[in-house]
């Protein structure tokens, strides 16, 4: 039997349509040297270029993922004027959604691809966030997008897991007056890093509750008020040493003192970019 030559025209970088044909083939004892293909095309020329020197060979199948109703359009007339084979791998499926929803396709090249990407960045945001949570390697300080610092409950760890979701690496980190805190917040910019705090009453529940569930007694140390007094007034020193913003967390839930973050992340950006 002679060779099959297999084509994919895509108007993006063409792997899902690479994925399907392999899945495709994988049903037939075919000889296919290799699947040739032709990526990013997104202009009728470019589609009648590529048609009009494939047609000239035989035994040829193309495939195409092209989401411009124009181009499958015409790819469509091309293929009742010349005996090639060709499949629409895309169009089947968006007609359907279109009857069903009413909704008119996007037609953006390489949605998935995006979607993928932020997809990946979101998971290596979240590992970067577990790796450098709660000061357990100062390294990541200089590696984060931002860096939290705060005294032990003032949701420095559910903050960064949040933020995380939204593609932001973050480095957290904890204070208290026994140790100096990591050299590394000093070499970077005071932008970069936000401040927590809290009410010596709402840390001083918190925390009784914290020792409650550990089934360690409420009159320790951990929870007594000098005890979160000393421990924010040292933070307070470290955050004006820094000059970072600082936040007072005490009366919002976590998702209030993320989006006030994310803003403030934006307008650095936007301040920086200008």
């Amino acid at each position: 039997m002679k060779p099959v030559a297999i084509y994919l025209i895509s108007d993006s970088i063409g792997e899902t349509g690479e994925q399907v044909i392999h899945s495709i083939l994988s049903q037939y004892s075919i000889e296919v040297e290799e699947i040739k293909k032709f990526t990013h095309v997104v202009t009728k020329k470019t589609v009648e270029k590529i048609l009009t020197n494939v047609s000239e060979e035989e035994n040829t199948v193309i495939f195409y993922t092209l989401v411009q109703q124009e181009l499958r359009q015409y790819i469509k007339e091309f293929s009742g004027k010349n005996a090639i084979f060709l499949v629409d791998l895309l169009g089947d499926g968006l007609t359907a959604i279109e009857q069903a929803t009413s909704l008119k396709p996007l037609g953006e090249p390489g949605i998935i691809r995006k979607m993928d990407q932020e997809y990946f960045k979101r998971i290596e945001a979240i590992e970067f966030s577990v790796r450098y949570d709660d000061g357990k390697d100062p390294r990541g300080i200089l590696k984060a997008d931002l860096v939290i610092l705060g005294i032990s409950r003032t949701s420095k760890t559910p903050l960064s897991m949040y933020l995380a979701n939204k593609n932001i690496r973050v480095a957290n980190v904890p204070l208290f007056p026994e140790s100096e805190p990591p050299k590394e917040i000093y070499q970077i910019s005071p932008s970069k890093i936000i401040g927590l705090t809290n009410t010596p009453e709402k840390l001083n529940g918190i925390r009784k509750e914290r020792l409650k569930n550990l089934g360690l007694p409420s009159n320790a140390s951990y929870a007594e008020m000098n005890r979160i007094l000393e421990e924010l007034e040292y933070a307070d020193k470290i955050m004006k040493r820094i000059g970072c913003l600082v936040i007072d967390v005490s009366d919002n839930a976590i998702e209030e003192t993320a989006n006030l973050i994310v803003d403030y992340v934006k307008k650095m950006d936007a301040s920086f970019n200008k």
